[in-house]
């Protein structure tokens, strides 16, 4: 009786994941909830419900991501909202 062995041929396959970069933005005892609301939906597009939801992880958290992305998209929306005095930076 002989024995056959199958040899499976590995491929390897190399899956490119493109990670994207994050805004993150910080909590500060300056700015007020509406202000921070009302910056996110201006300057990250967000709806009402998410810069409320992303102002209070923010306030309790001490951080929050509040957009990800491509860097290129990233880093106006980031400049926009430090130049409207919020702490954010882009990772």
């Amino acid at each position: 009786m002989s024995t056959k062995e199958k040899v499976l041929e590995k491929i390897k396959v190399e899956k490119q994941e493109k990670k994207d970069n994050e805004i993150v933005l910080y909590n500060d005892e300056v700015n007020t909830f509406d202000y921070v609301i009302d910056t996110l939906i201006y300057a990250c597009d967000h709806t009402p419900e998410q810069a409320e939801q992303c102002s209070l992880l923010v306030h309790y958290k001490g951080q929050c991501t509040v957009k990800t992305g491509d860097l290129k998209d990233l880093e106006p929306r980031c400049s926009k909202l430090l130049q409207a005095g919020l702490s954010a930076e882009i990772i």
